[in-house]
């Protein structure tokens, strides 16, 4: 079972900060070492890792949750299967399959991609504290001549937010119940 818990031999592992920025990987089956769908490192072909599986570790520490974005980028129409250690965390969203001729192209701009819920697909995972090892392979992708392209870019980031305390929660809920009354007598 080890091997679903670390990357594979020659995979290029990158550390992803919590700090919201996007951090891009691509996906191309005649880059990858293995000719498949999955996140390879393609950022320098003279790189002795250009091609090999790409994924991205980080922590959640305890009392925090991460929430960890993935969005497709460049033309519209891929979706992805992301996975933590070597398990299905889920799929971004659904959009219509489109051919390359007639795709929305938003370039690497990913936070326009990720506001183009219609045409982009995206995913948001609120995480739990431990210990991550992000992963992910073309679900779908556009089509080029009636076959799929098996080529995109997308990005993901990751933010982390306090876990409010019981204690908190409840002072809270009680203040917007207060601020909740005060309106209600005033309209």
């Amino acid at each position: 079972m080890l091997a679903a818990t670390v990357a594979p031999a020659g995979a290029t592992t990158v550390s992803l900060a919590a700090d919201g920025q996007w951090v891009g990987f691509n996906v191309n089956d005649l880059d990858a070492v293995s000719q498949g769908v999955e996140w390879v490192d393609n950022a320098n072909s003279l790189s002795p890792g250009f091609g090999s599986p790409l994924s991205f570790a980080f922590t959640v520490a305890a009392g925090f949750t991460g929430y960890l974005s993935v969005v497709d980028a460049g033309f519209s129409g891929d979706t992805f299967s992301i996975r933590n250690q070597g398990s299905l965390l889920g799929l971004t969203s659904t959009v219509p399959v489109t051919r390359f001729d007639t795709a929305v192209d938003r370039g690497l701009d990913y936070a326009a991609a990720f506001a183009d819920r219609a045409n982009f697909s995206s995913s948001t995972f609120a995480l739990g504290a431990g210990s991550y090892l992000i992963t992910g392979s073309l679900a779908q992708s556009l089509l080029f001549d009636g076959l799929p392209l098996n080529a995109t870019a997308g990005a993901l980031n990751l933010t982390m937010a306090p876990v409010p305390e019981p204690a908190t929660l409840a002072a809270m809920l009680l203040g917007l119940g207060l601020v909740a009354g005060a309106v209600r007598r005033r309209g």
